[in-house]
């Protein structure tokens, strides 16, 4: 009876039979099993009960409670015993199996970008965990990949048969690679690098990876498992370069080892994820005519870049981001003698000179304490000491810019340098202002009499609509009059049409004029071929 509220209620003793006492497993003379053996034991059974199409269709709930009870009939058919333990880690690796296997034969699954997968990537995930488990990692990242693949080889195989995973030679190969490159390489990113189609790789977090293929952006089907994995990725691309990327320094430049260059930047600078942004380091050469060729610019405008390169003029190049500067650069480049000194600067080296007498500088961000910087201007002003015959600025875009106008304008002719703007006028008037960036106190005349001193020559180049590159327009710095300085464009690109793909329709036209540097030409042989080139 119940005794007043919020009391203890008293109940009278109930008699129950007595629960009937099940005999033990070791005294039904079962055998302790060991997990290996226990699988080995289990595993016929469990591909002739699960059709993986069919299994991978129920709640995984359900799946579960079937294997395990196939796994316990099983073994106690046999007189085995496994503990408890020992018993999920089946049920889990089997269901891990037959899910696994069920994803690879249904060949309409596809990834969170709507790319189909490949076999080989949507096994990786399974299989990665059973390699790393059986293999020296440290030992692993010192082979070379012809030796890694001979031993993952067999434990591969080993592996997809043991988690009943069906891939034929072909796919295996291609799980192989993929293991390797994340191993040894960038994981995902090692196919898109090695695509020469490619110029640039754009991963905006671990599932969206995009490429620029032909001047356009495309979504590529590569992706990074997780944030993990990508991060991974990138702990490997910066302790490369004795670099390191956490929190407290969450951006990074670097170089690759085939001589990409890369930015990195990770949260919480970055909100959605770590982004990694690569361009391309090409191994191909391309020069003047190859650029005619291509429709970069006109065979006329070829050959008064390279007069203008041989006559050794100072030219600068001018563009948007990606519009083609140090490809222009490197294919001018090409012209130098090859018994003269270069000296080239760059934030990262990508200049790929041919000629022998080279002396290639880069610039060094300042370690973890705030030290150790060095700066482009500190470059330019040491390279001054070095005796070149032309020195080469991949960009010029600070205060190394006065620096650089001084140079041109006490012998080193032929100096060749890249500059971000979108037209002529503005490449100069940038100059101007990285000038006055550097506290210099100067007058407006004395800065842009020094400019028109020390440029001849101002080469714009544009990445149009159609994704290809053209150079828009060749421009003469002529002199100064009064306090503007003087310009006169002796090519232009001049745009009829579009068509309804996109690609547009136009024309490298010639102005018809005299060029100012015309006498140098003459000195050095070449004015009868500049009067064709140009029509005056």
């Amino acid at each position: 009876m119940s005794i007043g509220f919020g009391r203890r209620r008293t109940v009278a003793p109930q008699l129950r039979p007595a629960a009937p006492v099940r005999p033990s497993a070791q005294s039904r003379g079962m055998v302790a099993t060991d997990t290996v053996t226990a699988r080995t034991v289990v595993q016929p059974v469990i591909a002739r009960s699960f059709d993986p199409g069919e299994a991978c269709k129920r709640p995984r709930g359900e799946l579960a409670s079937a294997i395990g009870a196939v796994i316990a009939a099983t073994l106690e058919g046999q007189g085995r015993m496994v503990e408890p333990r020992q018993h999920r880690e089946l049920v889990t690796h089997f269901l891990n199996g037959i899910l696994g296997a069920g994803r690879l034969i249904n060949p309409e699954r596809q990834t969170e970008t709507g790319r189909q997968e490949s076999a080989a990537h949507r096994a990786l995930p399974l299989v990665m965990p059973a390699v790393l488990d059986r293999i020296d990692t440290a030992a692993a990242s010192a082979m070379n990949r012809g030796e890694l693949g001979r031993r993952l080889r067999d434990l591969v195989a080993a592996i997809l048969a043991e988690q009943a995973l069906p891939l034929n030679t072909a796919e295996q190969r291609e799980l192989i690679t993929l293991l390797i490159d994340d191993m040894l390489g960038l994981g995902p990113l090692e196919p898109l690098l090695a695509d020469e189609g490619i110029n640039d790789i754009m991963a905006n977090g671990p599932k969206m990876i995009w490429v620029e293929r032909r001047g356009r952006l495309e979504l590529s089907g590569a992706s990074f498992r997780d944030n993990g994995h990508m991060m991974g990725v990138i702990t490997r691309i910066v302790t490369g370069i004795g670099r390191r990327i956490d929190e407290a320094s969450p951006l990074v430049d670097a170089r690759l080892a085939d001589g990409s260059r890369v930015n990195i930047i990770i949260p919480p600078l970055a909100l959605d994820g770590p982004a990694i942004s690569i361009r391309k380091f090409s191994k191909k050469t391309i020069d003047l005519d190859r650029m005619a060729d291509q429709g970069n610019m006109s065979k006329e405008m070829a050959t008064l870049l390279k007069i203008a390169a041989r006559c050794r003029l100072n030219i600068l190049v001018s563009g948007g981001t990606g519009s083609g500067k140090t490809t222009l650069l490197n294919a001018l480049s090409q012209l130098i003698s090859v018994d003269e000194r270069i000296v080239t600067i760059e934030d990262a080296a990508e200049l790929q000179l041919q000629q022998p007498h080279v002396v290639r500088l880069e610039t060094r961000p300042s370690n973890l304490e705030g030290r150790g910087e060095v700066s482009m201007r500190d470059l330019v002003r040491n390279s001054l000491r070095m005796r070149p015959d032309r020195i080469i600025l991949g960009e010029i875009r600070g205060v190394e810019a006065i620096d650089m106008l001084q140079a041109m304008n006490t012998g080193h002719d032929g100096s060749l340098g890249t500059i971000h703007a979108n037209r002529p006028r503005e490449a100069l008037t940038r100059l101007e202002n990285m000038v006055a960036m550097g506290g210099f106190n100067l007058p407006t005349l004395a800065v842009r009499t020094q400019i028109a001193a020390a440029v001849h020559l101002v080469v714009q180049i544009a990445r149009m609509r159609d994704g290809v590159r053209r150079i828009t327009s060749i421009t003469e710095v002529t002199g100064i009059e009064g306090d503007v300085i003087a310009l006169q464009e002796l090519f232009a690109f001049k745009v009829e049409a579009s068509t309804a793909e996109g690609a547009v329709v136009g024309s490298y036209e010639k102005a018809g004029l005299r060029p100012a540097f015309a006498p140098r030409a003459a000195y050095f042989g070449l004015g009868e071929l500049l009067s064709e080139a140009v029509g005056a």
